[in-house]
Formats: C-alpha cells, structure tokens, sequence
C-alpha cells in the first residue's frame, strides 16, 4: 500500500462520502486510490473556485467537513475564494492539494508555489505531508480541527513522490474520539439571570453558532417562554421560526431598517452564537451603551462597540437551558404587552406590500414572495451575493435551520450554484432553489456540466438586471450616481438549455407563477432568467429614510 491509498482510508474512517475537485498530474495516485475506493466517489468540477464551494457548502449544511481536492499551482490559488469563505462562514472544509516532487522544492520549479504559507490566513490549520508515518495523524488532526467549533478551513499539502511511497505494515487510519464542549460556570449563569431580571427589554440577537449548533428546539421553547423577541443576522436565519411571534426576521443591510427599532428599545442583548464578521456592532450599538451578554463556542473578540458585560463560553444548548432553569416560570418581561409586537407586525407588514399584482414588473421581493408561498418549511433557499442578497435576508421568512443559506463572512460571489449541487446531493428529496443574480451567476455557470452530468435535480433563479446591482444601489446611496457597474449578459435560457437543462424566461406575473410552480416539482434541473426592474432598491432606502424622519 502507498500513501495515497493510505490517504484514502483515513478518509473513509473520518466518514466522508464524497471529494469534489480537480484532477492533475501531480495528484493521480490519489485520484487512483479514490477511485479504488468502495465508499468515497471522487467528483470531478469544472473549476476549482466551484469545487471549493459545494465543500463549502455541504459543510456548512451537513455539520462534516466537505472535501476538495485541487493540484498545485493554479489549481490550488483557484481554491483560495471559496476556502476562505468557508472559513469566515464558520463552514468545515478539509482541503487536498498537490506538490511537485520533494527534490524540486528548493528552486525555481515549474508551477511552484509556498501552497502552505498561501493557505495560511485563510485556514485554521495546514500542513504539508513529509513521510508515511505522519499521515494518520495529520488527516485525523485536519478533520478534528475543521469540526471543532468554530469550524472552518483545514488544508492537506501531498507531494506526488511522497504519495508513491511505500507504507509500514503497522500503519492504520485513527479512531475517532468524543469531544464534549464544557457547560458554562454557575456563576456566570447567575449574573446573565440577574442581567435578564433587572432588564425591561431584553432582546435575543442570534448567528451564524445558533444554526451550527442546532439549538433550534431549545432555543425556540426559551423565547416562547421568556417572551424575548429574537432577530437573526443574515447566517442565522432559522435559529428559531420566523412563524413565532417572538421572530423579528433578519438584520444586516447598510442603512437603517424597521427591525433596527427594536434593537434601540432594547436595554439588553443576549447574543447567541454571534460573529462579528457577520454584521459590525457599531451598525446596532453605535454609542456602545448596550449592555451585552456573549453566549458562544468562544469567548467575544475586543472590539469597542462590542464589549459583553458577561459572557458566556461553552456549549449554547447546556447554557441556553440552564438559563431558563434558573430564571424560573414567572420571567416574562412582556406578559403584558409584547413591546416588539408593532415592530414585527410593520415587517410582516412591509413584507406582503411586494406582493406582485397582474400587470406589476418583475421584482426581487416579489418574486420571493411567490416563492416562499410555494416552498415547504424544510425547502432550501441558497442566496448568491448581490442586491438579492439583501432582499433574501430581509423579505424571505424561514422556517427552519439551514433553510436559508447566505454567506455573509467573507461574501463572495458565485457561491450559490455550486452551493446547490451541494444540497441536492445532501438530501435529494428536499427541494433546493439556488438564487442569483446575473454578475454571481457568471462567476461558476460552469457547474451547470457538473450538475447535469450527477442527474441531480435543482432550480436556479437568475436576476437580470444587466448590472453588478449591490454595488449600483450603494453607488446611488452615497453619491447619487453609478460608475463601473453596468454589463451586458448572454441569452441565460438558451446557455441552461445548452447544458441540458430546462430554461424558462417569465416576463409576466401569472408567466412566473406558472413557471415556478412547474420547476418546484418536476424534479429536473432548471435554469429561470426573471428579467427584474430594479428601481425597487433605492424605493426602499427613500421609504426608510422617510419613515425615521417623521419618527
């Protein structure tokens, strides 16, 4: 047995099922040994960046590390975006890549790069390979700290030379232990108690660890029996359903929405699982007067507007009941009027305004709005980055964990049609609707091959304005002009149908209606271009504006 073949068992123990990448010269004996392989399918991509994302992705959906493999050279520096999104996403990754030969490592050498030092900032951990005896070790260490909260990134360097040696006999893949995180301390649970108690209007601001830690049932009893109200940031959408009256929806956009007056009321804010990356503090404590209790994997960073008066390090399920053992059956600070109840009833509210009437243009809200009526609870919305993404965040309600998967660490564009190969193959019978707009679209419309070529089925939406659309509504913000940001596209409905999929082009509301239907239940790959009027974004920022002036 050689290491490769080594490689591969250690990777059948750790229970992965699935390697999406690209093939090279420099990692064939690998490529060979998934092949031998009676449990891991080796999937090819038609890119890197892709390859990286539906890793990415299937991490963060299924709570174990995907796995991406790639070549050196080119083949790594194409991992490099969607590696580092996972990573800021808190998603678990395991990446494989090649290395030329040992001997041609100390100069110049074709396609030679410090792969390792370049995966640096980008990975919790990574190393190169430099014997057999070292391999178990390293793949069980890679995977350990890729899982380990919080998740993120892990990189493997194999050579091709050191992939062809030979192994000792006594050489094995590990065993995986049990990892049990710490329950908080009593006596932080007692100054959180006191903080809740003596607080007129504590708010529970959840993230991106909420989702990871599946503490949806827990933390849905505790909000109904404490009566707190919740918003999520864009990653922890679904920690509790947006059904509950306690939900106040999504926070996140750059300028001043209805959900942020809940979070001024407030007197205290209990965040669970919170990432700075995912949203700044100063955007919901700008004069850093909230009093602030941290409960997460980790304790909070230094940050100025971000400074908890107790935090809590540990597991958020453990903390989260103990929490509510301690606080008793009396606690309900708005038992006699939910103060946040106005609030949620204006988002809802906002919401169904963008109902889309016979004879409306096509819109983004609009279109989820049609969208979420016809999607089960358990269905699964991916949002690529871009205007839309706002539009997601704010106006798709969800229902469950994991229903509605956004990247908001590191935000890259192109995530959200790889993403779907990712959730399809995760659960072919839950139905995945991949959103994008036409900028992001482009970025990986590759993955349409790898789609079609798996027999998975999944629709893609893709909003076509003819313009990078995020950044034409900040453009028109802050300076009331555009610059750099208009392109032109090519015929999408023809382009899907070329790679075998199914292409429609709505341009009327009942046209949408139809079409959306059709595609949520014909089990096929679908490709819909909606055609959107855009005008709809900076109508918001002005109905905003206008609503916290009279206030």
């Amino acid at each position: 047995m050689n290491v490769a073949e080594l490689f591969i068992q250690c990777l059948e123990k750790e229970g992965v099922t699935k390697v999406f990448g690209v093939p090279g010269e420099e990692n064939e004996d690998i490529l060979f040994a998934l092949a031998d392989s009676k449990t891991i399918e080796f999937i090819p991509c038609r890119h890197e960046q892709g390859a990286a994302f539906i890793a990415n992705v299937w991490g963060r959906l299924s709570g174990k590390a995907g796995v991406c493999l790639a070549t050196l050279g080119p083949g790594a520096t194409n991992l490099i975006t969607g590696i580092a999104d996972a990573n800021l996403d808190k998603s678990p990754v395991v990446v494989i890549t090649a290395q030329g030969d040992l001997n041609r490592l100390h100069h110049e050498s074709h396609q030679l790069l410090d792969i390792v030092n370049m995966f640096k900032p980008i990975t919790k951990w990574n190393v190169a390979i430099q014997g057999p005896e070292v391999v178990p070790e390293v793949i069980r260490k890679a995977f350990k700290i890729a899982q380990l909260e919080k998740p993120g990134a892990t990189h493997i360097e194999l050579s091709e030379d050191i992939a062809k040696e030979k192994v000792p006999a006594q050489l094995a893949p590990l065993n995986k232990g049990f990892v049990r995180r710490p329950a908080p301390e009593k006596e932080s649970i007692e100054k959180v108690v006191e903080l809740l108690r003596t607080a007129k209007r504590p708010l529970i601001l959840a993230g991106n660890g909420a989702i990871r830690a599946r503490v949806n049932k827990v933390l849905s009893q505790f909000v109904q029996k404490t009566n707190m109200p919740l918003i999520a940031t864009f990653m922890g959408k679904g920690a509790i359903s947006d059904k509950l009256p306690q939900s106040l929806l999504a926070m996140g956009l750059g300028f001043k929405d209805y959900v942020m007056q809940a979070i001024e009321k407030a007197d205290c804010v209990l965040t669970i699982g919170y990432d700075i990356a995912e949203y700044a503090p100063e955007e919901w404590n700008p004069k850093a007067d909230k009093k602030i209790i941290h409960l997460d994997f980790e304790a909070a960073e230094v940050y100025q507007h971000y400074i908890p008066t107790v935090e809590l390090v540990g597991d958020i399920t453990l903390a989260i009941k103990a929490i509510a053992r301690k606080l008793g059956k009396d606690f309900n600070p708005a038992k006699k009027k939910a103060w946040y109840t106005p609030i949620r009833n204006r988002i809802l509210k906002d919401i169904k305004s963008y109902d889309l009437k016979t004879g409306d243009n096509l819109t983004v809200p609009g279109t989820l709005n049609i969208l979420r009526s016809m999607m089960e609870d358990d269905d699964l919305v991916i949002s690529d980055v871009g205007a839309h993404k706002m539009w997601i965040a704010r106006n798709y309600p969800c229902y469950c964990p994991n229903g509605c998967i956004i990247s908001n660490g590191l935000a890259s564009m192109g995530i959200s049609l790889p993403g779907g190969i990712a959730g399809a193959l995760l659960n072919g019978n839950r139905r995945v609707v991949s959103l994008m707009g036409d900028g992001g679209a482009l970025m990986n419309i590759q993955e349409l091959e790898t789609a079609k070529r798996l027999g998975i089925s999944y629709t893609v939406i893709v909003f076509n304005d003819n313009d990078y659309g995020l950044i034409s509504w900040k453009q028109e913000r802050s300076a009331n002009r555009t610059a750099g940001t208009t392109i032109s596209n090519p015929d999408f409905v023809k382009l899907g149908e070329s790679f075998g999929w199914n292409g429609y082009r709505p341009t009327t509301v009942a046209d949408l209606k139809k079409v959306l239907e059709d595609c949520l239940n014909n089990k096929q790959l679908n490709l819909i271009e909606i055609p959107i009027d855009a005008s709809v974004n900076q109508a918001l920022v002005q109905k905003l504006k206008n609503f916290f002036e009279k206030k």
